[in-house]
């Protein structure tokens, strides 16, 4: 390695380490915080470390929203949150994807173009431009914040296009922060089984990380079915992209090239089904394999933690409160139509 080389890779380090730091004090904070919160409840009720984490940021807001800090917290949400959600294709076995059957991946499709097509409604009926409406549905529809920047890409220019890509991006962690709260209790509240119960968030939240905290929240198997419903969600993000950018330019109106980014962790995560589907059926490898498996998913479940932990320091109170009425309630209304299309769907698939 040149002396260059080592000067750019030292100085990138120097930049991520404060932001990785505060973000790994808070998740250790929350994981020690665990079993003092659960005796002080009598032992009876748990708070998941992974939501005291959130909430730990989320109140530490102030103090890591600096330039300091921002390069670690980012590199948290964006590369560590995805190599940790790879590594739990080790949990999951193919025939676990198997088990939530083509019911599952129907139901998933449908909920979402029900969502895309209620973003138009809801910017028609409020008064927005379509492009509100695309933003919003696309968003909620498949995975929140890069789903919006995707679909700004095929979204005419309008004049006030780069605001609502903002406040659609604010919003949807936002409300996606909210579900990950909210969506496993009401699936407690609902009787839906472990497995429902993963469906049920991977089918209805908006970004992948609150998708993983509210699954670890619940349980392992949980867990598990909630990240492979969201990564189906996922690998849908282009052929939504571009029928929506169809939709929007049928008329002769023109937008640039598309941008979507290739969900590389995701492909990762299949592949890591695959390894393990086929390793954990030799019994002569099991000595080798299984505790390495074990090693790389306790990596996993800190990786996650750690990216929840950024997450929360990243997301500020008071921007949630100054959300436009008009937008939020589009935001919110796809949100509602396929928390409600998806929890019916479930329940009557049984």
């Amino acid at each position: 390695m040149t002396e260059t080389a080592t000067l750019r890779l030292t100085n990138g380090l120097g930049r991520l380490a404060p932001g990785i730091t505060l973000s790994a004090a808070v998740a250790i904070a929350s994981v020690l915080a665990e079993p003092v919160l659960k005796q002080l409840a009598g032992g009876r009720v748990g708070i998941p470390a992974v939501v005291i984490a959130l909430v730990i940021g989320m109140i530490l807001h102030p103090i890591a929203n600096t330039k300091r800090f921002e390069p670690g917290m980012t590199f948290c949400v964006k590369k560590l949150l995805r190599w940790a959600i790879a590594l739990l294709g080790l949990r999951v076995a193919l025939g676990d994807i198997a088990a939530l059957g083509l019911g599952t991946a129907v139901l998933v499709i449908v909920s979402m173009v029900v969502t895309v097509v209620t973003g138009f409604v809801l910017a028609r009926l409020l008064g927005r431009e379509p492009g509100v409406g695309a933003l919003g549905g696309v968003a909620t529809a498949v995975c929140g914040a890069s789903a919006a920047l995707a679909t700004a890409t095929v979204v005419p220019d309008y004049r006030n296009k780069a605001a609502d890509t903002a406040f659609t991006v604010i919003a949807m962690n936002v409300l996606a922060t909210v579900a990950m709260l909210a969506y496993p209790l009401l699936c407690v509240w609902l009787g839906l089984t472990q497995q429902q119960t993963g469906v049920m968030l991977g089918a209805t939240i908006h970004d992948v990380a609150q998708v993983v905290g509210a699954g670890q929240a619940v349980s392992d198997e949980a867990a598990n079915a909630a990240v492979i419903v969201k990564l189906f969600r996922v690998f849908l993000l282009l052929p939504a992209v571009l029928i929506v950018g169809w939709w929007l330019t049928r008329h002769g109106e023109t937008h640039g090239d598309a941008k979507v980014p290739v969900p590389v962790f995701a492909f990762v995560f299949l592949i890591m089904c695959l390894v393990n589907s086929v390793l954990s059926t030799q019994a002569w490898l099991a000595g080798i394999y299984l505790p390495v498996r074990d090693i790389l998913l306790e990596i996993s479940r800190w990786g996650l933690l750690i990216a929840i932990a950024a997450l929360g320091l990243g997301t500020s109170i008071a921007a949630m409160a100054r959300l436009g009425w008009r937008h939020l309630a589009v935001v919110t209304g796809t949100s509602l139509v396929i928390l409600v299309v998806a929890t019916s769907g479930i329940i009557l698939l049984g």
